[in-house]
């Protein structure tokens, strides 16, 4: 980009809905935070036509996002510096090359495209931006056309970081992006959410890759017409889940209730239960707590999804946590791990084809769904560029 230009409107809302999407889509509604996870509305298929931003005379354009409102671009961004693997996910779907940094790169699992047709990522080719904090100097070194963050996140998450310093990474290249892969950070109670499709529309437009972006909708929608025939209509042939992140030989655990963000996307979707929530026990975002064996036996869920590991395959997780569980004298007396039911729990950061792949997994796992839910191969082939 030959001029870089950051345009922050300072409160500006976003009022306008994207192609297909109300302002809070089907279970994302922050404001319904009291909802059990057998309440969530599922996912609605989406509109198959978002258009690109029109251009101005001089070829910049815009596009709008919460929190910092219309950001201009005077040209398509080439290069990237990105939050989180959602993002990654996203651009990826879109075609776009892989991000120069994440905050994590370890939290981006590319492994989810070993089963998709000439689709891969180097992930050692990515950054990490973080260790033992975010430093300013990295945004200058990497010299990205657009970064794609929250700038909240970076102030409420990361000691040192002032408004000031905000504004000189914003004058490298534009910032835009926003936190919705959870709901419970105080510091984003003052403005929206977005949904997986909403976030991946917005960088579409920013990419200006609305032509991929409507590709993969069509691919979704029939992703998602196929999840919701495969979940039982009686909930009481939906399990009951308890959502727990722990290490590879877990004595405790931190205990997550199915809520919004997109975290939780798959869950919503497949309208389980919530374990521990029915059971009274609290979240880890209500007292950053952990909990142990014998109060998961209070709430003695039918399947235990674990997270934390995502980087692992489904036989090396039974081989570091399964196993493990079996020999434990309390854990082996759990349901869950007596009748097998424990699995891998999903990422915190879900773009549209990480999505897929995850609650296709958990559909096989939770009511045995044995066909694929998604076409790989037209992925692969809108992926590289085949529209």
């Amino acid at each position: 980009m030959d001029r870089r230009e950051f345009v922050a409107a300072a409160g500006t809302a976003v009022t306008g809905a994207l192609a297909g999407c109300g302002a809070f889509p089907p279970g994302d509604d922050p404001a319904d935070g009291n909802q059990t996870a057998t309440e969530w509305a599922t996912s609605e298929p989406i509109e198959e036509n978002l258009e690109d931003p029109e251009t101005a005379e001089d070829g910049s354009y815009s596009v709008s996002i919460e929190p910092m409102g219309e950001v201009t671009f005077d040209g398509v961004p080439e290069t990237w510096v990105g939050n989180n693997g959602s993002w990654a996910d996203m651009a990826l779907a879109l075609g776009v090359t892989a991000p120069k940094a994440l905050w994590l790169p370890s939290r981006y699992y590319t492994r989810y495209y070993d089963d998709i047709p000439n689709v891969s990522v180097d992930g050692s080719s990515i950054s990490a931006l973080y260790s033992d904090g975010v430093g300013k100097e990295q945004f200058y070194d990497l010299d990205g056309d657009v970064h794609i963050f929250d700038p909240n996140f970076l102030q409420n998450r990361y000691s040192g970081w002032e408004q000031a310093d905000i504004d000189d990474v914003a004058d490298i290249a534009p910032i835009f992006g926003n936190s919705s892969f959870t709901h419970n950070y105080d510091w984003h109670s003052g403005y929206r959410y977005y949904t997986i499709e909403e976030a991946f529309a917005k960088l579409a437009k920013v990419f200006r890759r609305a032509d991929h972006y409507n590709a993969i909708a069509s691919v979704r929608n029939d992703f998602i017409r196929n999840l919701s025939d495969v979940v039982p209509d009686d909930a009481a042939d939906r399990p009951d889940v308890a959502n727990i992140w722990g290490s590879n030989q877990p004595e405790s655990f931190y205990p997550y209730h199915i809520g919004q963000g997109t975290s939780y996307r798959q869950l919503r979707d497949l309208q389980v239960g919530d374990a521990l929530a029915k059971a009274g026990v609290p979240d880890f975002y209500d007292t950053r707590g952990q909990i142990d064996y014998e109060t998961l036996l209070d709430a003695d869920p039918d399947v235990l999804l674990v997270r934390g590991h995502e980087d692992k395959s489904r036989s090396e997780f039974e081989d570091k946590v399964v196993s493990f569980m079996e020999d434990h004298d309390t854990a082996s007396t759990l349901r869950a791990v007596r009748n097998g039911e424990v699995y891998r729990g999903g990422p915190l950061y879900q773009g549209p084809i990480t999505n897929m792949v995850v609650a296709e997994r958990q559909a096989g796992q939770l009511y045995g769904a044995d066909a694929d839910l998604f076409d790989r191969q037209r992925v692969g082939e809108i992926v590289n560029g085949n529209l």
